[in-house]
């Protein structure tokens, strides 16, 4: 049965609250999902490589530059929304095995019914707990772990430790890149936990933000790449899509990283917190 009809969409209720494919009137095709109001995911159905989301185009790049272009790629994506990173990777690199993880199944049935996935892409979405899901995969069987799991608009605290992220570690193969899309505020506690808790596992982390992120000046994304490999990030490539993008951002790493972490500790099960709520009336 179809979703409640809007004129400025398709409402449904999904196991986590309310969701809203809300349509783009001057792009046909083009859809924004909301859930309880929150944009979560942005997608034009008649191109699927175009991305309106900053942190998303920000993740495009580390596909785009990790393997020469068209090579099929072995992804697991933790968080589905409307399933926008996996279309992007059928349609940059066809012929790539995607495996989703999403916690709300009603979710993914509204968006496959609504947004149907492209024929003959190898994208299958299992509904389960993200970190549940990890620890249940067979080891070495992706090239790019995509961590991008909000709950009720923030990351939810178990897949922010230390015990999580070894565990997402183990999925990779020898030159894999794990990504991860967090939100933060003043101050990027929140991130430079989890750059420092990252640099534990793996040998090469960077972080991509807009300098007013950065400064602390407002709430936004920040994404870090991280890789058991150091010089297997591809920074230089990295560094370039981010400066030119319409929303620009900066690379971080080395001693500069080491500079903003400070004196952030690595977060474990016992110490993990949920990511920060976005302030009142951003969106």
């Amino acid at each position: 049965m179809g979703g409640r009809k809007r004129a400025m969409g398709v409402v449904e209720q999904i196991d986590a609250g309310v969701a809203e494919l809300r349509p783009d009137d001057g792009r046909p095709g083009r859809w924004t999902l909301l859930i309880d109001g929150y944009p979560q995911s942005a997608l034009d159905l008649s191109d699927p490589r175009l991305l309106d989301f900053e942190y998303m185009r920000r993740i495009a790049s580390v596909a785009d530059a990790m393997a020469p272009a068209g090579a099929p790629l072995s992804v697991l994506h933790l968080g589905g929304g409307a399933l926008t990173i996996p279309r992007y990777v059928a349609a940059t690199r066809p012929g790539s095995s995607q495996r989703v993880v999403e916690l709300d199944a009603a979710l993914t049935a509204f968006v496959r019914r609504e947004l149907p996935l492209p024929r003959g892409a190898d994208i299958r979405v299992r509904a389960a707990d993200a970190r549940a899901a990890v620890e249940s995969l067979a080891p070495g069987r992706f090239d790019l772990v995509v961590a991008d799991v909000y709950r009720g608009a923030r990351v939810p605290a178990h897949l922010a430790s230390l015990e999580f992220l070894t565990a997402a570690a183990r999925l990779l193969r020898p030159g894999g890149l794990y990504v991860a899309n967090l939100a933060d505020g003043s101050g990027l506690a929140f991130a430079r936990g989890q750059a420092a808790t990252l640099r534990r596992v793996y040998g090469e982390i960077v972080l991509l933000a807009e300098p007013g992120v950065l400064r602390g000046r407002r709430f936004g994304n920040v994404v870090l790449v991280a890789s058991a490999e150091p010089g297997r990030i591809p920074q230089a490539s990295l560094a370039r899509a981010a400066a030119a993008d319409p929303f620009p951002a900066r690379l971080v790493s080395g001693d500069d990283l080491t500079k903003l972490i400070g004196g952030a500790r690595v977060v474990t099960d016992a110490t993990a917190t949920s990511s920060p709520a976005p302030p009142a009336g951003l969106f």
